[in-house]
């Protein structure tokens, strides 16, 4: 599998976590340790290992091949990586507010959860059927091989051996 494919087949295990995350957003009563869970994924799986390989990589070799990080693609996926995780981190701050019985904080769980869920359906999106489109036409096949390589070790060095599985099996769980 290719790095583009390696970020789209991620895409996908994102997607099926905020289908089961949108389900949360209007359930009667918040599943406050189903909630803790998606932060986690949400902050390890999405962000610390899935936008670290976009980030540090994808996008610093498209600049590298004339793209822009202030403008244009580039700029607007780092814009909503900045979005997300505060949705996330909004999130993951009412949780023990939530615990204590605080209806707001509920509340501010589901409006941020929401948010979140709408933010990256339409950044996966334009991720899919813009910016990777982009990314294939401007980088050589040497380029994805690095790519390859640079994804590989994030996983193994960043996120540690075993990590990246381990947030497949609780995608998987929490979509159940």
């Amino acid at each position: 599998m290719g790095p583009i494919e390696t970020l789209m087949h991620e895409h996908k295990i994102i997607l099926a976590v905020l289908d089961s995350a949108e389900k949360e957003t209007s359930a009667a009563s918040l599943n406050v340790e189903k909630i803790t869970q998606m932060v986690d994924f949400f902050q390890n799986f999405a962000d610390r290992c899935h936008h670290s390989k976009e980030e540090k990589q994808l996008f610093v070799m498209m600049q590298d091949r004339g793209g822009s990080k202030t403008q244009g693609p580039i700029s607007v996926m780092l814009q909503e990586h900045t979005v997300g995780r505060n949705r996330v981190k909004a999130i993951a701050e009412a949780i023990p507010e939530v615990q204590k019985g605080s209806v707001e904080a509920a509340e501010s769980i589901r409006v941020n959860l929401r948010n979140y869920i709408d933010l990256l359906r339409g950044h996966i999106h334009k991720e899919d059927n813009i910016l990777y489109k982009i990314a294939a036409s401007v980088l050589s096949e040497a380029d994805l091989k690095t790519l390859n390589d640079a994804f590989e070790k994030i996983e193994s060095e960043e996120m540690g051996d075993g990590v990246h599985e381990k947030y497949h099996q609780l995608a998987h769980h929490l979509s159940d």
